[in-house]
């Protein structure tokens, strides 16, 4: 029997013979019935434990009645911002609101509100004061704790004090959910539910919470912001399944936000369970005459294979969310959901992805992390890979082998980035052959974020000599397979140390790799990143050193527009930040300069002389007596009175291009010839006749 989705409104809750739903699970993207989709996997689970869940998807949040739909739920209320926080979906790092929202029917953007998770909470509580309310999703997770939201510029409390909500499930959260699930079933009141792994609760007194870190209070971090950088590393220290300590955070009022510890990562039986879950794997049947939702074409037809990441990068939340201990799927699993796949009426032969957060990340970075986890003060790879790494591909080549014999799969790609310091540090080869013969077509999308070895440092990322390293042994693999194939390097601008020392070097790194990158993403301070903590306090929270931070949105421009310097309409901007930062000896027609002289746009320029001897001099001056001098054509403009544009100039003359002096010359000198010429030829005639 085909399995149905679960209900979306009150007419399918009563299809199903319900009088009532156990939870009512209130998520501001469209319901997509897909394990890449947060709400999918947890419904699903908790409807394979025998629980009624109906689906409450994007109410309008002005409207009271919209969260009544279902009536009061039996147990409690589930609430999800969607699978990304609503700022990020809503809003470009430049405060630009976004046009579209790939997890809404039809793209349509305005279906959420702002801080979704906040808002959908108080609607609740509004209604229903005393029926549980259970915060989840990454929204929700990355704001557990008192937090900088980049978006009203300020230190914001934890979400669970500000939505009403009872209690967060942070992290992935299925150990949690069903925890949670199964005290309320028993009839423990929700209040007494503060010892849960993975959650994060209040209180009114420690007396009932054990081994607690007490943090430096609310008010103490808004009055300085080196108390913020302590906390911010506490809670970094402790994000350790294993290792991690309990936390109390205090407010005014006799108030403590208290978080425990994470729950423990899944086994690898658990992790095939939950993907074999019965999901429909595409969105709910209602929105397909809205154009369906943008969002599951990019996930339709790949496979998530893991979880977890230990790669360490400071601007990513994956510490918070997922964890530092790599869980995956088995290689049965993950062949079971292709077989799925390639028996869909639109696959066309191509698995776009086989991955995770790193897709070469396939199980922990040592022996220990499984009973011990990971070292609360030391990275795997970071600053160069520990001593107990065990870098080994051979698992994960033995699947990407097994997937392509698959019947009716021509290709398999890898499109969720890969490490390439971990892949270096693998001694065996055929990782990196497997991957130019088979995975990757014409281009591979690496990740090294920039050049500069103190602004990687900060980062979190190896060495810039690490990926010139990568891109050596990528050609010369390339060239032993006579392959045609390129790196595409996604690259960061104005991450906290980039100063216009590190910008520039960026630039010219872009201008010696001989490439203009279409992609550049300007940092964005989402919560709970390193990064983030660096941008607000102007500390690194490791050392508690200083860090340069390029706040000023026209500086963020300037940096950004220094990586695609090519760019015409990127001109003024490249030119004020090389005068900035006082390298002018990057403007000229020399090859290592990054762009041609001329003036900026609506600046005055007065009018330039030819160069050349004192008669020359006055034979100009002589032309130009009567004359109006009109500075427009003087400057930027060629001979024919229209503007010059530098690419279409290159290659015309020595250097490559013509300075308006350079023009002005050439003009007057081929104007003497020409007159030489006409009076040679007139004395000429006179002796003829």
């Amino acid at each position: 029997m085909e399995q149905k989705f679960l209900p979306l409104c009150r007419e399918d809750m009563e299809a199903r013979g319900w009088d009532q739903a156990d939870f009512v699970y209130v998520i501001g993207d469209a319901y997509v019935d897909h394990p890449s989709f947060g709400h999918a996997i947890i419904s699903r689970l908790l409807e394979s434990r025998g629980y009624r869940v109906a689906i409450l998807s994007q109410p309008d949040w002005k409207d009271d009645k919209s969260i009544t739909v279902y009536g009061e739920p039996r147990l409690g209320f589930l609430v999800s911002a969607g699978n990304m926080d609503s700022m990020v979906n809503h809003y470009a790092v430049s405060g630009k609101r976004r046009a579209a929202d790939a997890y809404t029917p039809g793209g349509v953007m305005g279906k959420r509100p702002d801080y979704a998770a906040v808002v959908y909470g108080n609607l609740i509580r509004r209604t229903y004061k005393h029926t549980p309310v259970i915060l989840g999703g990454i929204e929700a997770s990355l704001r557990r704790l008192a937090h900088y939201d980049y978006w009203s510029d300020r230190l914001k409390r934890s979400i669970l004090l500000d939505s009403g909500a009872d209690m967060i499930s942070y992290g992935m959260g299925e150990r949690s959910i069903l925890e949670i699930a199964e005290a309320l079933e028993a009839g423990i009141s929700i209040q007494d539910l503060t010892y849960i792994e993975g959650t994060v609760v209040r209180t009114r007194s420690l007396d009932s919470v054990y081994d607690a870190l007490v943090l430096p209070s609310f008010e103490a971090m808004q009055k300085d912001k080196t108390e913020y950088a302590r906390s911010f590393y506490t809670q970094y220290c402790n994000t350790d399944p294993f290792s991690g300590k309990r936390l109390a955070e205090p407010y005014p009022g006799q108030i403590y936000v208290v978080q425990n510890p994470p729950a423990k990562p899944l086994t690898q039986m658990e992790m095939d369970d939950v993907y074999e879950l019965p999901y429909r794997y595409t969105f709910h049947p209602s929105y397909q005459a809205k154009g369906g939702v943008p969002a599951i074409e990019e996930v339709r037809f790949s496979l998530t294979g893991s979880r977890g990441c230990f790669g360490g990068c400071s601007f990513c939340a994956l510490t918070f969310h997922q964890g530092r201990i790599v869980q995956s799927r088995s290689k049965g699993s993950l062949l079971s959901e292709a077989k799925r796949m390639t028996k869909e009426q639109d696959f066309k032969g191509y698995i776009h992805d086989v991955g995770g957060p790193t897709a070469n990340f396939r199980h922990p970075s040592c022996g220990k992390q499984k009973d011990s986890g990971v070292c609360p003060k030391k990275q795997c790879l970071f600053p160069k890979p520990c001593g107990n790494l065990r870098a080994d591909h051979r698992e994960y080549v033995d699947i990407l082998r097994a997937l392509r014999q698959l019947p009716g799969v021509k290709k398999v790609f890898i499109r969720s980035g890969i490490r390439f310091d971990y892949l270096l540090a693998d001694s065996d080869p055929a990782f990196l052959r497997e991957l130019c013969l088979h995975h990757v077509s014409g281009q591979l999308k690496v990740a090294p974020e920039h050049v500069s070895d103190a602004v990687l440092e900060l980062m979190g990322k190896p060495k810039n000599q690490v990926y010139r390293q990568f891109v050596k042994e990528f050609a010369k693999m390339n060239r032993r397979l006579e392959k045609d194939q390129y790196l595409v390097p996604y690259l960061m601008s104005s991450h906290p140390g980039s100063s216009w020392k590190e910008a520039v070097e960026l630039a010219e790194y872009c201008r010696d790799m001989g490439y203009m990158p279409e992609q550049v993403q300007d940092f964005y301070p989402t919560p709970s990143t390193l990064s983030t903590c660096m941008y607000y306090t102007g500390l690194d929270p490791r050392t508690m050193k200083p860090v340069y931070v390029p706040k000023n949105p026209h500086e963020k421009a300037m940096q950004r527009a220094l990586i695609q310097y090519r760019n015409p309409a990127n001109y003024d901007l490249v030119k004020e930040a090389l005068l900035k930062a006082g390298r002018t000896d990057l403007i000229g027609f020399e090859k290592h300069c990054l762009i041609r002289p001329r003036k900026l746009s609506g600046e005055k320029t007065s009018v330039q002389r030819s160069p050349g001897n004192s008669k020359d001099k006055k034979r100009t001056d002589r032309k130009n007596i009567g004359r109006k001098t009109d500075d427009r054509r003087s400057t930027g403009r060629n001979g024919s009175g229209r503007k010059t544009d530098d690419r279409k100039s290159a290659g015309r003359n020595g250097s490559g291009s013509q300075t308006n002096a350079r023009r002005s010359t050439d003009r007057n000198n081929a104007g003497q010839k020409y007159s030489r010429k006409k009076d040679s030829e007139k004395r000429t005639a006179k002796r003829r006749t």
